[in-house]
Parts: structure tokens; C-alpha cells; sequence
């Protein structure tokens, strides 16, 4: 029986063109989705494929804009009968935050794959069609489903709790953390490292198209209380420190940082380390601070506004939150 995969296209350098082969600079999202499908379509991939055109943009500018678009359009793809999984091809900057939001918002019923490429189309080397092809075997397995999100990229197959974007050159430019990848992949082969994890669950949150704002304090070397001020205004609803080493922070931000936890907003306190552990400290109970484990901070800030948008502003029921991702 033939595979029926759905593609939902946003852009970025997968669908990107430089004008030269061997030019350094380039223009994301300028192929569109069909003519995307007529590139693959002599592949022989052995999978029937549907596209779609969400958005044609540079990663760097994803947002909720795009994503209030492309979360219905996945959730009728898993809802059709005739479709066995749903592929999305998106820009590399922000693909793990887009994969991150989308699996804690998505049921584990049907695989579906985010997937991208370091190169435009173009390009001596284009990594796009096997990124692609690859996304097509792990979408079209039946063992695919019950793992939640997951990014193909480089041979390796990612989940979307783990993927980071580590390397701005070269095919190898993603890894997994806490867990490496979860499989390995080529056109032909797939190999998974384990037992599907989520079997066919629900969402762990439902939907928001109006995600609270949340910011994000990267800690560096001299920084002041007045840095985070100029960061912080009335809209702002939660706080993700991006600390250094495990979570740290200089003790005059700090002291203004309690003061924001204090006052009711929520803050989590993550790494700015590529792979950064953040256990709770003694002073986290008493500073009504989080801990937010292995997510990096741009991950953290997700997970934070889902939990806000959800009513959630307890520090304890928000750790309850990280510790489980």
C-alpha cells in the first residue's frame, strides 16, 4: 500500500537560491512547495506526496504569525483518514523551537517530521533533497508513530525535546541533548535506537494563538539590574535567565530577579551552555525560581508560555512541568 505523506512548506534555505553554486550569501524560501514536489517527484521515494504552501520565509522570522497557520494545518492533516504523516520543511535558525512547540501541542498518533537543510538548493553539495528523502523514510514508518515531533537532519533522526541547532556551517550541524539522536537514516535504511516513548497520546497542551510574551535574560559578564530592567516591561508574563554554567547569575542581577519572582512573575532559571544541566538549588523554593533540566532557554521560554497561556503561574506546578519534559 502506498505511503500518503502531507508537506506543509514554511521556507528557509531548503527552499533557498543563491544565484551560484559556489556563492556564499542567498535568499531563503523562494522555491515553492509544488515546485519543491516536481524536484522529489523523480527521486522515486516511493511515498505519495501532498503540499501545501504555510509560508516562504527565513526562519529568523517565525513567530506565531506562521505557526497559528501551519499548527491546523498539521492537526487536519493527522485528522484525514488518508494521511500517514506530515513532513515540514522549515529554515534551520528556529527549527527546534517550531519542533519543540509543536510536540508538546500535537498527539503522538501519526509521525511528524520538521526538516531543513545548511545549504540552498542551488549549491554545490545541497543537502536539502536527501534531508528530504530521509524525512520521507522515517514519516513513511510505521514504527515512527508514538515518538512524538521529531527533526531529520545529516543521517540522524532527532526528537524534538532534544534537537539543537550547535554548528552555522556544514551538513552536521544539529545534535540531541540530554539524548543524542534517536535513530539513523539514509534514503533506503532507518534504524531506531529504541521503543516509541509517547504511544498515541494526546497533547500536552492544548493550542494558544495568543502565547503569553516571555523574555529571555542572557547573563554575561558585567551585566546589571538596569540590563534586566530594560528588558522587562508590563507585558511581560515570565522570565527565562539564561545563566551561566548552571543557571547562574551575578548576585545584583539576582537580587533583581527575585524581586520579579516575588511580585508574580515566573522565572526559570536555564544555561547558556550548549549543554547545560540545570538541577534546582536550596535558594530556589525561597526565590520562587524553576529549574528548567535539559531544555535550553529558547525551549524553556516555550514551555513557559504554554504554561502561562494555560492559567499556570505556581513555581512548583511549573517545575512539576519541566521536570516531566
Amino acid at each position: 500500500m502506498t505511503t500518503r505523506l502531507t508537506v506543509l512548506a514554511t521556507g528557509g534555505t531548503i527552499a533557498g537560491i543563491a544565484g551560484s553554486a559556489i556563492a556564499n550569501d542567498y535568499t531563503a524560501g523562494e522555491i515553492s512547495i509544488d515546485e519543491y514536489l516536481e524536484k522529489v517527484g523523480v527521486l522515486g521515494l516511493g511515498a505519495e506526496l501532498s503540499g501545501r504552501q504555510i509560508a516562504n520565509i527565513d526562519s529568523a522570522d517565525m513567530g506565531p504569525e506562521v505557526w497559528n497557520l501551519l499548527h491546523p494545518a498539521i492537526a487536519e492533516a493527522l485528522a484525514d483518514a488518508d494521511c500517514d504523516g506530515v513532513i515540514v520543511t522549515h529554515g534551520t535558525d528556529t527549527l527546534e523551537e517550531t519542533a519543540f512547540l509543536l510536540d508538546l501541542t500535537l498527539p503522538a498518533t501519526k509521525p511528524v517530521v520538521v526538516v531543513g537543510a545548511m545549504r540552498p538548493a542551488d549549491a554545490v553539495g545541497y543537502d536539502g533533497l536527501r534531508n528530504f528523502a530521509n524525512a520521507v523514510r522515517v514519516a513513511g514508518d510505521p514504527q515512527a508513530s508514538g515518538r512524538g515531533v521529531m527533526v531529520v537532519m545529516g543521517d540522524r533522526v532527532f526528537a524534538a525535546r532534544d534537537v539543537r541547532k550547535v554548528r552555522t556551517r556544514g551538513t552536521e550541524a544539529f545534535r540531541g541533548f540530554p539524548r543524542e539522536s534517536i535513530g539513523l537514516v539514509t534514503p533506503s535504511t532507518l534504524e531506531w535506537f529504541g521503543a516509541p516513548w509517547r504511544g498515541n497520546t494526546d497533547a500536552a497542551f492544548p493550542w494558544s494563538d495568543d502565547l503569553p510574551q516571555v523574555a529571555i535574560i542572557y547573563i554575561h559578564a558585567a551585566i546589571c539590574a538596569d540590563d534586566v530592567a530594560r528588558q522587562v516591561d508590563a507585558d511581560t508574563r515570565g522570565i527565562v535567565v539564561a545563566g551561566v554554567g548552571e543557571g547562574n547569575m551575578p548576585e545584583r542581577v539576582r537580587r533583581e530577579i527575585v524581586r520579579l519572582a516575588a511580585n508574580g512573575t515566573p522565572v526559570v532559571r536555564a544555561s547558556r551552555a550548549d549543554e547545560g544541566l540545570v538541577d534546582r538549588e536550596p535558594e530556589d523554593e525561597a526565590n520562587r525560581f524553576v529549574a528548567a533540566r535539559a531544555l535550553n532557554p529558547q525551549k524553556a521560554r516555550i514551555l513557559l508560555q504554554l504554561l502561562l497561556a494555560g492559567g499556570e503561574t505556581n513555581p512548583a506546578a511549573i517545575q512539576r512541568a519541566f521536570d516531566g519534559r
